[in-house]
């Protein structure tokens, strides 16, 4: 007795012997009567006309400013760094630093602070106390040709 896996195409009975000595040309055949038989369908259902092909009208949607704001930006992490100015010292000579140490620095007294984002400098600034702690006023944005340096 055959099972329903062991059935031709045609209804009748597959002999296990044949199925080792299938032929290419058996499979082209098969999967060009599958091919045949999809197009009959389509020609079925569209009554041998094509159809037209409707897209939807696709727009830009203007933005939605709802919920932007800078509470998009509450979680971000940023590294921020405001320096008075530079030097360059031996390493002996940080080693004999202690309390009360001047170290002189590249900046005068009065010059604006630079105000670096992840190592990036943003802005100038000045130095103030505010409630006896101390604080930077932004006086001055970086430009894009100075923002590259």
């Amino acid at each position: 007795m055959a099972d329903e896996k062991d059935q031709k195409e045609d209804g009748g009975a597959v002999d296990p012997a044949e199925e080792p000595t299938r032929r290419p040309a058996d499979d082209v055949e098969y999967l060009l009567k599958q091919a045949e038989d999809a197009l009959r369908s389509v020609d079925e259902h569209s009554g041998g006309q094509p159809q037209e092909f409707a897209l939807p009208e696709l727009g830009a949607s203007r933005p939605s400013t709802e919920h932007a704001s800078l509470e998009l930006l509450r979680d971000v992490e940023l590294d921020l760094r405001i320096e008075l100015g530079r030097t360059r010292m031996h390493l002996e000579d940080v080693l004999q630093l202690g309390k009360g140490a001047v170290v002189p620095l590249d900046k005068l007294a009065g010059d604006p602070v630079d105000v670096y984002v992840n190592g990036r400098l943003i802005a100038r600034g000045e130095v103030l106390v505010l409630n006896d702690s101390f604080c930077v006023r932004v006086t001055e944005l970086v430009s894009g040709h100075e923002f590259a340096s």
